[in-house]
């Protein structure tokens, strides 16, 4: 387990936050990748861990505003505004964890967030930054780069090489998600990510575990089994569990089988990192265009 005792030495979740509405449990779970990623690298050990998003006066905001209280992190860069807190709403077909539809972030997406100074100091304090391309971030990206000693951020399934080139620059750390993928058009995609100006990159492959690279090295990172409860938080787990080893001074090579141990542990409890509530509701509110199905990763927005 990694621990972060340094003020100078932790990480800043900025971003995206959902409830995950399971059909076939009517409940919902808190979720969401910058948040995942914030909570789980708090759980795996490392001590500074921060969130900042936009939650919506609805309850499922209450709900995870509560959760996010409850993992022990900080609740002083939470924006509260009036609407729609964001929702999926999440199916299960042949075992696995399938996105339906959202209302595509709620207020997150009509407010969009803007670093302040307080939220500039926590990000010079603590040093990385994680979001995702959920986040509707990209305007911030180049002054939150400015203050972080690195940034990391999560593609997902997303391979529009526009949209890659606009946000690679910026970036420290690219994630990926490319279970669809053979090894050698994973390779073939890294090469070309790589060549957009990120200096490293890592791609998760579902049952095939993960690879890395930074131009000079690939290492290739199997799965670890688990006793599975739910895959949901697997994807986030992975990245939460890596960051938190590199931030906690682990080397590439020591963090990626650590990455792997803690994917599998969040294979164990349901939703993203727990806490589910009953739902009132039984599609998203209000209707929305649906989106492409994406497969065991939280809070597609």
């Amino acid at each position: 387990m990694t621990s972060s005792g340094n003020n100078h030495q932790g990480l800043v979740g900025i971003g995206d936050n959902v409830v995950d509405h399971y059909l076939d449990q009517a409940v919902y779970y808190p979720g969401g990748n910058a948040l995942n990623v914030a909570v789980l690298a708090h759980r795996f050990g490392l001590t500074n861990s921060a969130y900042v998003g936009i939650l919506g006066d609805d309850e499922e905001g209450k709900h995870v505003h509560s959760s996010i209280v409850a993992e022990g992190l900080s609740d002083s860069q939470l924006r509260f505004a009036k609407g729609a807190t964001g929702k999926a709403t999440v199916t299960l077909v042949n075992g696995d964890r399938v996105f339906v539809d959202s209302n595509r972030g709620g207020v997150r997406r009509k407010l969009m967030l803007r670093m302040d100074e307080d939220d500039l100091d926590r990000i010079s304090s603590l040093g990385h930054v994680h979001s995702s391309c959920f986040s509707y971030l990209e305007p911030e990206l180049p002054r939150i780069r400015a203050h972080a000693r690195g940034l990391s951020f999560d593609f997902s399934t997303g391979r529009d090489m526009a949209y890659l080139a606009a946000v690679c620059p910026t970036i420290t750390l690219a994630f990926l998600s490319a279970s669809d993928l053979s090894d050698s058009e994973t390779e073939a995609l890294m090469a070309k990510v790589l060549s957009l100006g990120v200096p490293a990159i890592c791609v998760t492959q579902g049952e095939r575990g993960a690879v890395f690279s930074d131009g000079r090295r690939t290492i290739r990172q199997g799965i670890v089994q688990a006793r599975l409860v739910d895959t949901m938080g697997a994807g986030d787990a992975f990245i939460a569990g890596f960051l938190a080893a590199q931030i906690g001074g682990a080397s590439i090579a020591d963090a990626l089988p650590q990455a792997a141990s803690f994917a599998a542990k969040a294979c164990g409890w349901p939703g993203a990192f727990g806490y589910p509530h009953p739902a009132r509701w039984s599609t998203v509110e209000p209707a929305v265009e649906t989106t492409t199905a994406y497969r065991g990763r939280s809070g597609v927005p």
